[in-house]
């Protein structure tokens, strides 16, 4: 397929919000697509070049592209500037500044060029990433210019996510949604839409969840906990119970092989290298295995009064400077609660209590690694009890886990069910919500300063981002600058695709969907004003969430249970 093709339908997808044309549109796509088409157009449309845990991005500057704009066409380089201040999009000014009208590139010759561009590293990189973009922009008709432009931007615009492109998947091979359940469960197995596309293309998708098996080295969806209003609930739903102390620490998938291969991912499936955790290097010597995938939490610990440390200085760990000097401050203790892989056997298809016998026997408990400890009851009152005792010790609250259930990724069924410390006083909502930051207002009075006074924010509904509040309180000082640092960098023109916000909520400045914020509030309340339908009462920061994805933030069916919960609580 010409390139060319392929930048026709990005710009019926680009016209369209309707997720149901845009759904029919790519499962059209999809079907006029060759096997070994397919993966590359799956990332194309993304606006990627390969799953996020493979780590090949572009992080292209603006002042790079630029630079290969004005190579590309012989434009003086102030006159680049000029039109992207007036336009707002390096893409568009691409396509104003091509006079090219045919494209000779195949799809594949256009992933190639921008692969080996984005692997372009060490000395002089930049100088060569801005050559061969500049060279593959001269090579393209406008519009196919205008989209390679924001490719690199990590700035596509269309306005979807991996969700959309599993529905068009389905559409294409079945012809409406029913394969969507079949391809999820192989996507939570191996997050890579890409490979899923192309072995649909080749064999279908029946059965695709049994082809696709846990590998080392992938990333597989983290399984989450549910929310119930009662230890009672939990048992007449759960029946018999694992309960385990819950931790507020760096969820870490450590994948391993002897002798001395490991991989950390985060619970976004984000690679982290694994010289940011130097402790690991002597991991071997607490595994009795020669290949495992491990579950964990990784907790700072203060040695000297042998206790946790809170999520902050945690996080302070994945910081890539100054390893060795952190590592001293804070060491880590990673604590293990599942086993997903063992010696090339799955493991997600064992019952939980199974899949821990095998913890136990694998796992040698040190100040490393440590498989943290549980307790199995079918007795209501002893949860409650456990959850008191791990909140006067200083722990998060419980997960109550079923003793039969699964590893199922997500929040599906009730595998896993969280009880976290309540976060006021009786009447406030006992659960914080994730949210995403859409946008800002700027502050009067002492705010002005600080160039933000209240943050909108929005939770998932599909791929789209819907508003439950406005947040202008429970912020330090240090906290609105440090917020107004990280909104300047996302800061847009125009109000990204996804978002579905009311008018007399818009704020005075938009963001691109990246900042996960933890919020807490008094309840819940319905609302006609916010487009989620529910809005937080009195909502207040907790915390930054740097650890999680904008895909891991609350979703509307999410609230919609909490609400329920607090209305019949």
């Amino acid at each position: 397929m010409l390139f060319s093709k392929l930048s026709n339908f990005l710009e019926e997808l680009e016209k369209t919000s309707s997720r149901l044309e845009i759904t029919e549109i790519l499962a059209k796509l999809f079907t006029i697509s060759s096997p070994d088409e397919i993966a590359k157009i799956s990332y194309l449309s993304l606006g990627i070049l390969a799953p996020n845990y493979k780590g090949i991005v572009f992080n292209a500057a603006d002042q790079m592209i630029i630079r290969a704009i004005a190579k590309a066409y012989n434009t003086d380089i102030n006159k680049v500037k000029s039109l992207y201040k007036q336009k707002g999009d390096l893409g568009l000014v691409s396509f104003e500044l091509s006079k090219n009208k045919n494209t000779k590139l195949s799809v594949s010759d256009v992933y190639q060029k921008l692969l080996v561009t984005a692997n372009e590293n060490g000395e002089g990189s930049q100088e060569r990433r801005v050559e061969k973009l500049s060279d593959l922009l001269k090579s393209l008709d406008n519009s196919s210019a205008k989209f390679v432009t924001r490719i690199p931007l990590g700035k596509l615009r269309l306005g979807f996510s991996e969700k959309t492109v599993m529905d068009a998947l389905s559409q294409m091979e079945a012809g409406d949604k029913s394969g969507k359940k079949e391809l999820e469960a192989a996507y939570n197995i191996n997050p890579d839409i890409g490979l899923l596309a192309k072995l649909i293309k080749e064999r279908g998708i029946k059965n695709l969840s049994k082809i696709v098996k846990p590998e080392i080295g992938v990333p597989v969806v983290p399984m989450l906990a549910q929310r119930l209003k009662s230890t009672e609930e939990m048992v007449k739903k759960m029946g018999e119970v694992s309960v385990e102390p819950k931790y507020d620490g760096l969820r870490i998938f450590i994948h391993f092989k002897k002798p001395d291969f490991v991989r950390i991912f985060t619970r976004n499936m984000n690679f982290i290298d694994e010289s940011i955790f130097p402790e690991l290097k002597n991991l071997g010597k607490y595994i009795k295995a020669n290949i495992v995938i491990l579950d964990t939490e990784a907790v700072g610990v203060n040695l000297d009064e042998e206790k946790i440390l809170d999520f902050q200085a945690t996080m302070q760990r994945r910081r890539k400077h100054e390893v060795e000097a952190n590592a001293a401050k804070t060491p880590l203790q990673f604590q293990v609660f599942d086993i997903l892989l063992c010696d090339g056997e799955s493991q997600i298809d064992k019952p939980y209590i199974k899949r821990r016998e095998i913890l136990e026997k694998v796992i040698i408990n040190s100040p490393l690694l440590k498989v943290d400890e549980h307790t199995i009851t079918k007795d209501p009152k002893v949860v409650e009890e456990l959850y008191r005792k791990y909140i006067k010790e200083g722990y998060e609250g419980v997960v109550v886990k079923k003793t039969t259930g699964l590893y199922v990724s997500g929040r599906t069924g009730w595998n896993w069910v969280k009880m976290k410390q309540e976060t006021g006083a009786e009447g406030k909502l006992s659960d914080t919500v994730d949210c995403v930051v859409m946008g800002y207002t700027v502050g009067k009075g002492k705010r002005i300063g600080f160039g933000v006074g209240q943050f909108l924010v929005g939770i998932m509904d599909g791929d789209s981002i819907k508003t439950v509040t406005k947040v202008g309180t429970g912020l330090t000082d240090d906290q609105f600058r440090e917020l107004k640092t990280r909104l300047e960098k996302l800061k847009v023109d125009e109000k990204p695709k996804e978002y579905q916000v009311s008018k007399i909520l818009e704020p005075d400045f938009w963001v691109t969907p990246k900042l996960v914020v933890e919020i807490a509030a008094d309840d819940i309340t319905k609302s006609p004003n916010h487009t989620a339908g529910y809005a937080l009462r009195f909502p207040r920061l907790v915390k930054f969430r740097d650890d999680k994805a904008v895909k891991d933030a609350t979703t509307v069916k999410e609230v919609e249970k909490m609400y329920k919960l607090q209305k019949s609580s």
